[in-house]
């Protein structure tokens, strides 16, 4: 093989491996309409999933400054922002730093009921005036328009339960049927969405996948998701289920010691309008 064959060959495998490996933060943009919302009127959500306590930047800054810029109306918090291993600095240096971007409503996930401590964690939580949803809803007015915000609880929270709260969260949606306005669901677990389909939201954001661990662009969305296994069907991205629009974080995380192939941590920026 001619010497510029094998130097172009092996910048060939460099980029490969820098752009399979690479592990910045991205911006995944979707967009949505609906019939909701009058001429002219939208809402900009950024969701954000599966941050594990971990920090970006000198005091969670390279994350934070992401999230600013997208000017979001709202912040969605698909669970495992904190982690049961981690320290939960991370978690509490992101809240810092976005409480005063837009209202942020969180849902716990999986690893935070692993702590056996959720009870606490959602009490830090709330105390950068986060809303938490833990089965119930809110119905909030962002740029003049009425939108309902519900979230769910991980399921693994009732390991932990040690009282019963009356109604279950869903004969608490069952009274959303009759509100015409755009209603969003919280709820960490992507591969749960036969139950959320249950129920009259129009959009419901979760996480927990982690983007399927390793993609390859245009033939595999991914490879392994927990809950999932190998070849996940929601392992990251929009799925539309009739009325219904799935959007499914690949997570903010990043573990050394499990590497994201082509499959960078991400902050997605949903546009909803008319």
């Amino acid at each position: 093989m001619k010497a510029p064959v094998i130097f172009l060959t092996l910048f060939l495998i460099i980029i490969l491996a820098i752009t399979a490996f690479y592990n910045g933060l991205v911006i995944r943009n979707y967009s949505l309409s609906t019939d909701k919302f009058a001429q002219g009127e939208s809402i900009r959500a950024v969701l954000i999933s599966d941050l594990h306590s971990h920090i970006y930047g000198n005091n969670q800054n390279k994350l934070i400054e992401k999230i600013s810029r997208q000017n979001p109306d709202i912040i969605l918090l698909a669970g495992d922002i904190a982690d049961d291993h981690m320290p939960i600095a991370g978690t509490e240096l992101l809240l810092l730093g976005i409480k005063d971007v837009a209202p942020v409503f969180y849902v716990s996930g999986n690893h935070e009921c692993w702590s056996g401590d959720i009870d606490s964690i959602k009490n830090i939580v709330k105390s950068y005036g986060v809303t938490v949803l833990e089965g119930g809803y809110e119905e909030v007015i962002i740029n003049g328009v009425t939108v309902t915000i519900a979230g769910v609880d991980d399921p693994e929270r009732v390991r932990y339960e040690r009282y019963s709260t009356g109604k279950s969260t869903w004969e608490v949606f069952d009274e959303l049927a009759v509100k015409d306005q755009f209603k969003i669901l919280i709820a960490h677990r992507p591969e749960r969405i036969e139950e959320y389909k249950r129920y009259t939201f129009d959009l419901v954001v979760s996480g927990h996948s982690h983007g399927g661990q390793v993609r390859i662009p245009l033939l595999l969305n991914g490879l392994f998701a927990p809950n999932q296994g190998l070849f996940p069907k929601y392992a990251g991205g929009m799925y539309k289920h009739d009325n219904l629009t799935h959007i499914v974080s690949r997570g903010v995380s990043f573990d050394p010691l499990l590497p994201r192939i082509f499959n960078p941590p991400e902050v997605v920026v949903i546009d909803i309008s008319k």
